[in-house]
């Protein structure tokens, strides 16, 4: 083959330091906006981008030229620093250092989209905490809740 074909799909969750309540429902268009463009830029474009208060989900395509780790420090700085100095102006903002992120199916991708649409909603109900465990339970994936709650 003399081209590489690649499509990888990836539900990526990080949330705000100690999951402070710092992104203010006003700002949040923006920011996920402003999320979009550092996506899009690393070649990694976003489908879509939701959360809520503390967190944020993006569900993007990765880039065959980038790695994983590379995207989410990008995405995670870049939108500090708007946080900081163009969006709500909070200057002690900052995001939790860790991520969580999941493959997705392009069969199951519209599910995955409407879940990220519908944070709001799905909030009213359940934590973060309890959110990111399930989701964790769900690709099996094992942790000590010490590093995901600190």
């Amino acid at each position: 083959m003399s081209q590489s074909l690649v499509k990888n799909l990836v539900h990526l969750v990080f949330s705000t330091k100690h999951r402070q309540p710092w992104i203010p429902k006003d700002h949040r268009k923006g920011l996920y906006a402003y999320q979009a463009g550092i996506f899009k830029q690393w070649e990694s474009p976003a489908l879509v981008i939701g959360g809520v208060e503390d967190h944020v989900h993006a569900l993007f395509s990765l880039s065959k030229n980038h790695a994983l780790k590379k995207i989410v420090e990008e995405v995670k700085t870049g939108s500090s620093k708007w946080m900081k100095n163009e969006g709500p102006r909070i200057p002690n903002f900052y995001w939790q250092r860790g991520y969580a992120a999941f493959s997705v199916s392009q069969s199951n991708a519209e599910a995955v989209k409407r879940y990220i649409e519908n944070q709001e909603k799905h909030h009213r109900k359940m934590s973060f905490q309890d959110e990111l465990r399930e989701l964790l339970q769900r690709h099996g994936i094992e942790c000590d809740e010490r590093y995901v709650w600190e």
